[in-house]
């Protein structure tokens, strides 16, 4: 069997395209952008047929930087952006209506009077997640109610509907195969992550079918092959899992207590928690983490809004950098007798304040304070939120979390080694940086590589797992407890100034 493997990373902004030998050592990357559509405030789209071009044009492209052929291809794994939804006529394989993104809040009101009706305890109970706008159940319920051609199509068995990884599948295998995997079927707000399959309760909720959604496979199987006209050859399909939770494979967090973070724009953390689903009573999302040989782990997963996006708007808010590399060398020469915080709740607050009404603060200025300062706080806003977000982990699950755990980073954001350091010394826990930057692919190409046999299982692959660096806590308990009290000093004013 060939020992290559290609990863497809069909992004928010982008579609990208990485191809790893055996050993999973990356040997050519292609990445595409793509448009982004904004109909209304609120309102976010991509035209599918865009993802579509974009994801095709990538594997070919790095099928010719690599100098192969479909034939020395062994598996393509594919992982993707979540929560977006896309329908699509079975017949033609063309989506009927612009793919609704995972940020779009369109479905925001109805979701709010389905938690006035009392909805979401038993939508949580099943699925592990919020009634949010955020899922996909919602945006397929809003273009039911909105567009009677759809409703029309779907009634009469014409339509399909699915996330992108399944869109993908559909058109990769010329519609031989329609089927998800599990971590992208529990972003869905349909799915039962205990059982294991839709629920029909929660399918009424949102007017959705069960012959309407695509067959749940594991992360780690059979998804059929690529046609052999696009690349040549035929390629086999033998990885599936949505972005945040390849990432966590990626990173081989396979134990319990195994911590990711994923650093971009915003960040997204997630910790294994084993095979059985905890509730959480921190309002944090319980979801799978990935399932292989058909048993599901799981994760508690939460989100950060704004992270990097702090320093674009260093960068293009304020100007006060011209590049996000700048905040490095500007946090290490701040004056560190200025206690200045930055609570960037920019688009409100995530986990675990779910605060959508807060705004920014910018507080602790002195007439000493300058751009050095406000970089730096910036950057520790970033390692505050992640403390935020494992102490309500931690209260969660109290065994998941301890002395032990160490937390693996990734994402643009980790290679500025002054906020990891921070980050470190914040939590007071050991922080790792991967050799292999491109986590979210290596998790796609890793679960793709286990069904051909070509990857080891995944106790030996979590071997293998090599770090770059690894930061130690080095800031004094006593700092670390007046910076911790400085933060929520600063945190209590922005939520109190947005109280009613």
């Amino acid at each position: 069997m060939s020992g290559y493997i290609i990863a497809l990373d069909q992004g928010t902004t982008s579609s990208r395209a990485i191809i790893f030998d055996a050993q999973l050592t990356p040997v050519a990357v292609a990445q595409r952008e793509f448009p982004q559509i904004y109909p209304r405030p609120g309102w976010v789209e991509h035209d599918p047929e865009e993802i579509w071009a974009s994801s095709v044009a990538v594997i070919s492209e790095a099928l010719a930087r690599a100098g192969l052929h479909a034939g020395d291809i062994a598996a393509l794994g594919i992982t993707n952006q979540r929560e977006t939804g896309i329908v699509w006529n079975r017949r033609t394989g063309r989506a009927v209506h612009n793919a609704i993104v995972w940020q779009d809040r369109r479905s925001a009101a109805d979701c709010a009077r389905l938690v006035a009706e009392g909805a979401e305890p038993a939508l949580t109970a099943k699925t592990g997640l919020l009634l949010d706008s955020y899922f996909t159940g919602t945006k397929y319920a809003w273009l039911l109610q909105n567009d009677p051609d759809i409703k029309a199509g779907a009634q009469a068995g014409d339509l399909a509907f699915g996330t992108v990884d399944a869109f993908l599948i559909w058109r990769l295998t010329g519609g031989q195969v329609f089927a998800t995997d599990a971590t992208n079927a529990s972003r869905t707000l349909l799915y039962d992550i205990t059982k294991g399959d839709y629920d029909d309760d929660c399918l009424s909720t949102f007017g959705v079918a069960r012959d309407w959604l695509p067959e749940v496979r594991d992360s780690a199987g059979d998804f059929g092959h690529v046609r052999a006209d696009l690349f040549g050859g035929a390629i086999p399909i033998r990885g599936v899992a949505g972005d945040q939770q390849a990432a966590t494979v990626g990173q081989a967090c396979f134990t319990p207590g195994m911590v990711k973070v994923t650093y971009g724009t915003g960040a997204f953390a997630l910790v294994n928690i084993g095979t059985t689903p905890a509730p959480s009573k921190n309002r944090l999302l319980t979801t799978v983490a990935y399932q292989i040989g058909g048993v599901r782990h799981y994760a508690l997963e939460g989100a950060i809004f704004v992270a990097g996006a702090a320093v674009q708007w260093l960068r293009d808010g304020l100007g006060i950098v011209t590049s996000a590399q700048e905040t490095q060398a500007l946090a290490e020469r701040a004056d560190p007798d200025q206690a200045v915080y930055l609570v960037p709740a920019f688009v409100g607050l995530g986990a675990p304040w779910w605060d959508s009404q807060a705004r920014a603060t910018l507080s602790g200025m002195t007439r000493g304070t300058g751009r050095a300062e406000i970089a730096r706080a910036a950057l520790e806003s970033v390692s505050h939120q992640t403390a935020d977000l494992l102490s309500a982990m931690e209260a969660d699950v109290p065994d998941a979390i301890g002395d032990r755990t160490i937390l693996r980073v990734d994402g643009g954001m980790v290679a500025n080694d002054w906020l990891l350091q921070n980050l470190a010394d914040i939590l007071a826990m050991p922080v790792d940086r991967p050799r292999v930057a491109e986590t979210t692919a290596l998790g796609a190409a890793y679960l793709a590589g286990l069904a051909v046999d070509l990857c080891p299982e995944p106790e030996r692959f979590a071997q293998s797992w090599s770090r770059d660096r690894r930061f130690e806590p080095a800031m004094e308990d006593a700092r670390r407890a007046e910076k911790r009290a400085g933060w929520q000093d600063a945190l209590k004013r922005t939520l109190t100034s947005t109280a009613p």
